[in-house]
């Protein structure tokens, strides 16, 4: 996904998913909330990181969110009211991009798809997001994270966005003294791997078939064997490996294989792509 920011007015229901997703992506969110800090459900939680507008009026935020974004997308189960309608009347106005999603006429796995193309084709780089309320929709909070999350994978999966920078360079790993301890078995080393890989290599690497991850040798393998392995020094490890791919006798190479092979594994249980209806 090339949203750089996801923006809302914060109110419960399809604004806190965008803004939760945005958090758990890492992805920077803001936007404009009325005077008072005030939603449905009462003081806005301050995990989220939106500025005060000089009014109360809630109208007021919602027309500058449209005109800080470079594009809306509003979701709901059925006709849009309230606030919903008017995002939608201001970004005509203001001839903002505009993506609407009736999730009673179109299910998760063709909006995330549509989104997607949306974001990609007209080059949304501040994504304004808003739609049912909770109190009106208890199930769009649930589908605007789906939706949303699926959307990210899908740019990720599209873009096969692991190379051997984003490997095992370093400023991508961890180089504090607690990872000079040295895993000594395959569990160990997956684990490690996990916990320092980024939010979008652990999606991407999830998504890949088995035939795509023999490249991966070249670049993470090259990372597990200069540090995990230290250069021949880790033999618990590499008879781990052994032990796992019921090989006797492996190089450092194929060792470093079962490990990827291993995450993987690990990745397709936690990070890969699932859309169901």
């Amino acid at each position: 996904m090339m949203v750089k920011k996801i923006i809302s007015g914060g109110q419960i229901g399809a604004d806190q998913a965008a803004l939760d997703v945005a958090i758990k992506l890492d992805i920077p969110h803001g936007g404009w909330i009325q005077k008072g800090h005030k939603t449905q459900g009462g003081l806005l939680p301050e995990k989220y990181k939106l500025k005060e507008m000089p009014t109360a009026s809630f109208i007021k935020r919602i027309e500058q969110n449209v005109i800080d974004s470079d594009g809306t997308l509003i979701l709901s189960h059925g006709k849009l009211t309230g606030g919903s309608d008017y995002s939608h009347k201001m970004a005509l106005k203001y001839k903002r991009q505009l993506l609407y999603i009736d999730l009673a006429e179109i299910d998760t796995p063709q909006a995330a798809k549509l989104l997607h193309s949306w974001i990609a084709l007209n080059h949304i780089t501040i994504m304004n997001v808003t739609g049912s309320r909770a109190s009106e929709d208890p199930q769009i909070y649930k589908a605007t994270m789906d939706i949303l999350e699926s959307a990210y994978y899908l740019s990720q999966i599209e873009s096969k966005s692991i190379t051997a920078d984003s490997a095992y360079k370093a400023s991508f790993w961890d180089e504090s003294p607690d990872s000079a301890v040295r895993p000594k078995t395959v569990d160990e080393a997956v684990e490690q791997l996990i916990a320092q890989m980024p939010l979008k290599d652990k999606a991407t690497m999830a998504n890949l078939t088995k035939e795509e991850l023999g490249p991966l040798n070249l670049s993470l393998g090259l990372y597990i064997r200069n540090r995990l392995f230290q250069r021949g020094a880790n033999l618990a490890l590499l008879a781990s490996c052994c032990r796992v791919s019921g090989h006797e006798n492996l190089s450092e190479s194929g060792a470093a294989f079962v490990i990827i092979e291993k995450l993987w594994e690990k990745l397709r249980t936690t990070h890969r792509l699932r859309i169901v209806k």
